[in-house]
């Protein structure tokens, strides 16, 4: 008992500053997800207004904060400023705080906290550009391969074995389809399923199981809808947003999937 109640005072002290990690990555990612499309450095310039081009300054730029006390607008020119920043801030904060309850190990909650934030941003690139940036996605695997080894080596909870074999496992398979199917799928969905297998692989094999699964689920439901609509197979969502959200529940939700899914055949 007392055990149980330590690890629950544990996740619980842990929930805010994840919380606060998340708004300030969240805030990071909107910088990636309006200027890397772009083809612009995500260094510099710094924010501005899109409209004046009036630097915002850091007590303006405080994420969801800022965006309420100015009520969405430009403090200098009074141009509305997109709701999308502060709910992609926002989002992103609620998946730190989902990694931080459903991964008891802190070492898989930091891991897997940005990791989702990642999945987020290209799911939002990719359903409004038709790209997986590949610079996300190289960048991404050389740094969550880097700390998924260092996790391996000074801490507990991950295997850096499985990793490489899910980044082979999830990135061939959609290889192979992307081969035989070239029109049905894209390289940078492959990229991303690479990405997708270290990271959930990392974790054991059912994260990466579930996540093919739920993707596939995801893409087949929302192409149907689409096509009952009156719509074309151009007009489908790409599935980039399928495939980021099967990982996302995954990460979060994988073992409580797949024993469901084992009683069902009992």
């Amino acid at each position: 008992m007392d055990g149980t109640r330590n690890l629950s005072l544990m996740v619980a002290l842990r929930l805010p500053v994840f919380a606060l990690a998340g708004l300030v990555f969240g805030s990071f990612l909107t910088v990636l997800v309006h200027r890397i499309p772009r083809g612009e450095s995500i260094v510099l310039p710094g924010s501005a207004c899109p409209e004046c081009g009036t630097p915002i300054r850091p007590l303006d730029n405080v994420p969801v904060v800022s965006y309420l006390v100015l009520r969405g607008r430009c403090r200098h020119c009074g141009t509305r400023i997109s709701a999308q920043y502060p709910l992609t801030e926002a989002m992103t904060a609620a998946l730190f705080v989902g990694a931080a309850l459903s991964l008891h190990s802190i070492w898989r909650a930091v891991l897997v906290a940005p990791f989702l934030g990642i999945l987020l941003a290209c799911a939002l690139i990719d359903a409004r550009h038709r790209i997986i940036p590949n610079r996300i996605v190289y960048t991404s695997v050389v740094l969550f391969g880097a700390a998924i080894a260092t996790i391996a080596v000074v801490g507990s909870g991950v295997s850096l074995a499985t990793a490489g074999l899910g980044l082979l496992a999830f990135g061939g398979g959609l290889l192979l389809v992307a081969i035989v199917a070239p029109h049905g799928m894209g390289m940078g969905d492959v990229k991303l399923a690479a990405l997708m297998g270290l990271v959930l692989g990392s974790l054991g094999w059912r994260y990466v199981g579930v996540s093919v699964v739920l993707a596939n689920l995801a893409g087949g439901v929302g192409a149907t809808v689409t096509l009952l609509a009156g719509g074309t197979r151009k007009d489908a969502i790409p599935f980039g947003p399928y495939l980021a959200g099967g990982g996302i529940l995954s990460a979060l939700f994988a073992p409580h999937i797949a024993s469901w899914y084992s009683g069902l055949l009992h």
